[in-house]
């Protein structure tokens, strides 16, 4: 049914209509084709800005990093038939199911919904992550849809998103030591830098300031995949035993689905081998 809009109970009925109703038919249908993943990425607005003003650590910020898995924990367990989601930096992709008909797969919707959750969920949750640090004004997120037709393209996407989270984050990670440990200016920075090669990056990283970086954290190398994981929980129950007075505790273990973060490679086989129900039709 239609929302809990003002005349969401009388729809039924055939009602006096007034004469503005006719407005309704300028809306354009924004249906998602059937049997696609529908794929919402959405993206910090002017983040560079926002980072530099909240003193984001270069290159990477872990209450950053970590505030934004949770706003996207959030969207994850707030909106239905999410599958997977995707993230790096200060942008996040949610993948819904193939078969999903949430709100009638209408674009506007998903995109709508998926970005003010989140948008409201990192204001909602920053003075956890940003203890001594405040929010000094509201930041804004956009959002855009693609829908993917195979399973292979929307793998190959997420590949897309994880080789891209690779690739910024070996440079920033040689651009930031550059600059914070070699005192070079960040134009300077670029210009050494410009039309390095992986191997390059990695050597300058190694030579100069002895790091590995393969051994720098996999949240940074990697970024976020979060999937639905059963987790058994212990709680303590009170129970009342039949011919006792007294009531007892006991412990019991409930299972639960949980939106589970993971920092691992997605571009190999592996990862979909490991967890076949992300992909599968009926899950």
């Amino acid at each position: 049914g239609r929302g809990s809009g003002s005349a969401g109970g009388r729809r039924g009925l055939a009602m006096a209509k007034s004469k503005f109703e006719y407005v309704r038919d300028f809306e354009a249908d924004d249906t998602c084709l059937p049997d696609c993943w529908i794929v919402v990425r959405l993206d910090g607005r002017n983040f560079h800005r926002f980072s530099d003003q909240h003193e984001f650590k270069k290159p990477n910020d872990d209450r950053a990093l970590q505030l934004m898995t949770k706003c996207a924990q959030t969207v994850m367990q707030e909106l239905e038939d999410i599958a997977i989601a995707y993230g790096q930096s200060d942008e996040y992709s949610f993948v819904f199911k193939k078969k999903t008909r949430w709100f009638k797969r209408r674009a506007s919707k998903f995109m709508t919904h998926v970005v003010s959750q989140f948008a409201s969920s990192y204001v909602f949750y920053w003075k956890d992550y940003f203890k001594d640090q405040q929010l000094l004004y509201p930041p804004g997120f956009d959002g855009r849809i693609v829908l993917y037709p195979s399973n292979q393209n929307l793998k190959d996407y997420l590949s897309w998103r994880q080789a891209d989270c690779h690739i910024n984050n070996l440079y920033n990670t040689v651009f930031w030591m550059l600059v914070q440990r070699s005192g070079l200016t960040p134009v300077e920075a670029q210009d050494r830098l410009r039309g390095t090669l992986a191997g390059d990056k990695n050597e300058i990283l190694f030579s100069e300031f002895n790091i590995n970086y393969n051994n720098e954290p996999l949240m940074y190398r990697k970024g976020t995949v979060l999937i639905w994981q059963k987790v058994n929980e212990i709680i303590t129950k009170k129970i009342k035993l039949p011919n006792e007075a007294e009531e007892k505790e006991v412990e019991v273990t409930r299972t639960k689905t949980k939106v589970v973060p993971l920092h691992c490679d997605i571009i190999g086989d592996q990862f979909w081998e490991e967890y076949p129900e992300i992909l599968a039709e009926d899950s």
